[in-house]
């Protein structure tokens, strides 16, 4: 016969009853918060910054020229504006500080060269769009009066309307070839070049594939960002001018 069964049952001595296996915590679920968009290894971070207002055009009393150019100095808001934007860039991490042949530029440049105790270097190919009969500041005027040929300029949003003025083709080259030798020299770098209204459109509308004159309109002293790296361009800011509204 079977022994009796006495005292305890003889199926008690299992294993989770004797603490060889113990329970886990359940697993947290894995984490993935947003980053930001950091340059591609050995890409260009260039900081577009347009020039200080200017002085105005006094109708009878043309700009002088630089290569053709009008050169106007910068007006008494002008310098405050360099000023502020010296104070906002100082602590950019800044390997390089660019300028045109224009002395406007260089002008808004001054006041971050000096704090930064580096010399700017000058770039002839980001100088402004040649405006060709309309320079010398006859430009502002005709824009100001509504002449049909600045209307329509706008509306096919090239600037070789205006007699004399840059073909499309031609600003499209020398701004590429211009930011490309910028991208070439400071691989993983990152560059403030102080330009033109003119140049910063058509480098952002390059760099996006948008139309030629989208990016029309930055303001004076103010920053706009790309990633250069070979033929791959990023819109990384436009028109910020934050350091302006204090």
């Amino acid at each position: 016969m079977p022994a009796a069964v006495t005292g305890r049952s003889r199926f008690t001595a299992l294993p989770y009853a004797t603490g060889l296996v113990t329970s886990q915590p359940p697993r947290q679920p894995a984490e993935y918060r947003q980053q930001p968009l950091l340059p591609p290894d050995g890409a260009l971070d260039l900081l577009l910054v347009r020039h200080g207002q200017s002085q105005a055009y006094v109708e009878g009393t043309p700009f002088p020229l630089a290569g053709g150019h009008g050169d106007p100095p910068l007006s008494p808001d002008g310098h405050e504006q360099a000023r502020r934007l010296g104070d906002r860039l100082a602590k950019a991490g800044l390997d390089a500080i660019y300028v045109t042949t224009l002395v406007r530029t260089a002008q808004t440049a001054a006041p971050l060269a000096e704090r930064l105790g580096m010399t700017p270097l000058v770039e002839a190919g980001l100088r402004e769009v040649y405006l060709g009969e309309w320079e010398s500041g006859l430009f502002r005027k005709k824009v100001a009066d509504g002449d049909p040929v600045a209307l329509r300029a706008f509306e096919q949003e090239r600037w070789d309307v205006i007699p004399g003025a840059e073909p499309a083709a031609a600003l499209a080259a020398r701004v590429a070839a211009a930011v490309g030798r910028l991208a070439a020299a400071h691989p993983g770098q990152r560059v403030a070049a102080f330009t033109h209204g003119g140049v910063i459109c058509q480098a952002l509308a390059h760099a996006s594939g948008s139309r030629p004159f989208a990016f029309l309109g930055a303001d004076n002293a103010s920053i706009s960002r790309l990633f250069v790296a070979g033929d791959r361009w990023m819109v990384r800011g436009f028109n910020d001018t934050a350091h302006l509204a204090r």
